[in-house]
C-alpha cells in the first residue's frame, strides 16, 4: 500500500512536469505562429492526452458553456492513442485476478488488440468455457493522470475565476467539477458493467428482439478490466456490406434509432456515444449496441419536451416551441413566452424559409448551428438546459450521418414506423 501512495505521489509529480513542459511548448508556438487559439488549445489538448482529450470532447458537445469557435475547433479533438505492449495487459489481468490462475479463466487472449483509446485498449478472447469475449483493459496510471489533471485544471479555473471577474462563463470551477464527475464515472468499469446490465434488462422487458447487447461475465470483471461477449458484425456506415446483411438498409436504421429512443424512457442512462464504432449490424441481422462508457441521464419529460419543440419547429408554431423550451429547461426567474417566442421567430425564420420538413434532414454543421443558436437564445433569457441535453443533441448528430449513408432518399422523421416517444407497451417498440 505504502509502495502504491509513492509511486502515485511520483506519477503525479511526473505528470506536472509533462504539463508544463507541453504548455511551454504551446507558449512558443502561440509566439512564432500565430495560430487561433481554439486551434492552439485543441492541439495542445491532444499532446496532454486522455484526460484533455475528453475534456475537448466536452468541450466540442457542450455549446452552452462554450465560445461557438472552441466548439467547432473540437469537433475533431481526436481519442485514438498508440497500443501498448501485450506485456502489459498480462501484467494487468495478473493484478486484477490476483490469486486465480489466468489459463484457469482465459483459454487464449488475442495479443493484437482490436482497439486502442485514451483510457483503454481492447483485446479479443476466449474462455476456457468455450465462448468468445473481449477484454476491456485500462491504460496505466489513468485515475492518477485524471486526477493530478483536474486538479490542476480546479486550481487553474480558480485563479481565472478571481483574475477576471466579468469572465462570461464565470463556473469554470463548477465546470472542472462537472468533467470530473463524469470522467471518474468513465474509468470505473463496474459502473460500465452496470449500464449494460440496464440495457439488456430494458431489451428484455420490451421483448425487443431487433437490438443486441452484449453479455458482461462479471466474474471476470473489476474496476480496471471488462469482459465481456464478443459481437461480430459490420459497422452501419458500410453501406454495400450492410446491403448484403439486410434487404432494407433504411429498417436497420429505424431499429436502431426505436430502440435507442425507446432506451431514454426506459433506462436509469442513456447510450450518449452511439457513433459507428459503437453500432453495428450483427451478422444475424439485428443491430448491436457496444460500449457504455459514455452515457446521460434525461428525465422523460424532458425528452417529451425535445419532441415537441421538434414537432412545433416543423408546425412553425412559436408559442409551443417557447413553451417546450421551457418544459425541457430550467430557470430561476419569471419568462414571459411571447418575447421568448418572438425571437424563436426571429431565429428560425430564416432557417424555415426553404421548406419547415427539410430542417431535421439538413447536414450535421447546420444542425450544430440550430443547437448552439437555440441554446444561445435560451441563455438570455435565463433558460438552463439539463447537462445532458447536449450529449442527446450530439446523438442526433450521429443518426444524421447514418441517415445520409442508409436511406439518402427518405425522410426518415417522417417515417410511420419510427417511434420517437415510447411507452412501456412491448408492442411499440419495433420488432422482426
Amino acid at each position: 500500500m505504502k509502495n502504491n501512495i509513492v509511486m502515485d505521489g511520483l506519477r503525479s509529480v511526473a505528470r506536472m512536469g509533462q504539463t508544463a513542459a507541453v504548455a511551454a511548448k504551446a507558449g512558443i508556438k502561440y509566439a512564432t505562429e500565430k495560430p487561433s487559439n481554439a486551434k492552439l488549445m485543441r492541439e495542445t489538448f491532444e499532446s496532454l492526452g486522455s484526460t484533455y482529450i475528453k475534456l475537448g470532447q466536452f468541450i466540442a458537445s457542450t455549446p452552452s458553456l462554450f465560445p461557438r469557435e472552441y466548439v467547432e475547433e473540437f469537433q475533431g479533438c481526436l481519442d485514438q492513442t498508440p497500443t501498448l505492449p501485450f506485456s502489459y495487459v498480462q501484467q494487468v489481468l495478473a493484478s486484477e485476478f490476483a490469486g486465480r490462475n489466468l489459463n484457469e479463466i482465459f483459454a487464449s487472449i488475442d495479443e493484437k488488440s482490436l482497439a486502442s483509446a485514451s483510457i483503454a485498449q481492447v483485446h479479443a478472447a476466449q474462455l476456457v468455457s468455450g465462448e468468445n469475449v473481449v477484454i476491456k483493459v485500462q491504460k496505466p496510471g489513468v485515475e492518477t493522470i485524471l486526477y493530478t489533471d483536474l486538479n490542476v485544471l480546479h486550481w487553474a479555473a480558480k485563479i481565472l475565476e478571481k483574475a477576471v471577474p466579468k469572465v462570461k462563463f464565470a463556473s469554470l470551477a463548477d465546470i472542472v467539477d462537472e468533467i470530473k464527475t463524469r470522467m471518474v464515472r468513465e474509468v470505473d468499469f463496474i459502473e460500465e458493467a452496470q449500464n449494460l446490465d440496464d440495457f439488456v434488462n430494458y431489451l428484455n422487458i420490451t421483448q425487443n428482439k431487433a437490438a443486441y447487447a452484449p453479455k458482461v461475465y462479471h466474474q471476470y470483471s473489476t474496476r480496471r478490466v471488462l469482459t465481456m461477449e464478443r459481437l461480430y458484425g459490420v459497422p452501419l456506415t458500410d453501406f454495400d456490406v450492410v446491403k448484403k446483411v439486410s434487404k432494407d438498409p433504411s429498417q436497420v436504421l429505424i431499429t436502431a434509432m426505436n430502440t435507442w429512443f425507446g432506451s431514454l424512457m426506459m433506462c436509469n442512462s442513456f447510450h450518449a456515444d452511439l457513433h459507428a464504432g459503437n453500432l453495428m449490424l450483427m451478422e444475424d441481422g439485428r443491430v448491436g449496441f457496444i460500449d457504455f462508457g459514455i452515457v446521460g441521464q434525461l428525465k422523460p419529460e424532458v425528452w417529451t419536451a425535445c419532441i415537441g419543440f421538434m414537432d412545433a419547429l416543423q408546425k412553425t408554431d412559436y408559442a409551443l416551441m417557447a413553451q417546450n423550451m421551457l418544459n425541457m429547461g430550467m430557470t430561476d426567474t419569471k419568462i414571459d413566452t411571447q418575447v421568448l417566442a418572438a425571437d424563436l421567430e426571429r431565429l428560425f425564420s430564416g432557417v424555415l424559409l426553404a421548406d419547415p420538413q427539410e430542417l431535421l434532414s439538413t447536414n450535421p454543421a447546420d444542425l450544430n448551428d440550430i443547437m448552439m443558436d437555440m441554446v444561445g437564445v435560451g441563455e438570455r433569457h435565463g433558460i438552463r438546459f439539463p447537462r445532458d441535453f447536449a450529449l442527446l443533441f450530439k446523438q442526433m448528430l450521429y443518426f444524421d450521418r447514418f441517415m445520409r449513408i442508409l436511406a439518402p432518399y427518405t425522410d426518415i422523421y417522417a417515417d410511420q414506423r419510427l417511434q420517437m416517444v415510447q411507452s412501456m407497451d412491448p408492442n411499440v417498440l419495433l420488432k422482426h
